[in-house]
């Protein structure tokens, strides 16, 4: 395989130029998310560096979950499929330890035009189209997190209702699968708010009742943003968790 030339600054340490080499082949898709990529010492010859090089490059990826050491296995690129990772942008968690396993039910899925706040949200011009999604998502048999969702368009092309509710996994995987966007990471606004009429009657709470509002925007490749999610979380039996470093 030809060795990846890419532009970068004169400056910049050298695993930092690995690490850029890297990125661009998991953004060319070279590597699907859930493949091993090449040895260290093949990326290594590869790249015309040594292996302490690339192994610095690589583990600053995986400290940003884009790529997944296992030991004695190699190094993965992360994916929404595993178990351990379909929660992973998903911080809230029961009071009681139990085990998180949320069932969806898709409400909507229509294409609509932008407002002025989300376009600038994805990088889009008011009134481009974005495909609009209402879900519910329940625990345990209670509905407890109700998300309107909006993505771009023109990446998700074909994306209806029954694909969603015949899609068995998180969505982010279905975004993996069938669209070949992996989400990286995501940013969050959060406050707290009381439900009105409309968020009573899906998380089957009395009006007034205490909720969380998120807002979140999440990115793929190259810093991209490729869907806003409004969540909306009962955390009467539920907690948000985030963990600081």
């Amino acid at each position: 395989m030809s060795e990846v030339n890419l532009p970068v600054a004169s400056f910049s340490p050298l695993y930092e130029q690995i690490k850029v080499m890297i990125l661009a082949s998991l953004q060319a898709a070279e590597w699907l998310p859930g493949a091993v990529i090449p040895s260290e010492m093949e990326l290594a010859a590869r790249y015309a560096v040594s292996q302490g090089t690339v192994r610095k490059a690589i583990d600053e990826l995986a400290a940003q979950n884009l790529l997944v050491r296992r030991q004695g296995k190699g190094t993965f690129v992360a994916t929404h499929q595993e178990d351990d990772w379909q929660y992973r942008f998903l911080r809230l968690a029961p009071d009681s330890g139990e085990k998180f396993l949320l069932t969806s039910q898709f409400l909507v899925c229509a294409k609509t035009k932008a407002n002025s706040h989300r376009a600038n949200l994805l990088k889009l011009k008011a009134g481009d189209m974005v495909i609009h999604i209402d879900r519910v998502q329940s625990f345990a048999g209670k509905p407890i997190v109700f998300e309107e969702i909006w993505l771009l368009a023109a990446r998700f092309k074909g994306l209806d209702l029954d694909a969603l509710n015949n899609w068995h996994g998180p969505v982010y995987a279905l975004y993996e699968s069938e669209y070949a966007t992996h989400m990286v990471r995501a940013e969050e606004k959060i406050k707290a708010i009381a439900a009105n009429e409309a968020l009573a009657g899906h998380l089957q709470l009395p009006v007034g009742a205490p909720l969380l509002s998120v807002e979140r925007v999440a990115f793929t490749y190259g810093n991209k943003p490729v869907e806003i999610r409004h969540a909306i979380y009962d955390t009467s039996e539920q907690h948000y968790e985030n963990k600081l470093n």
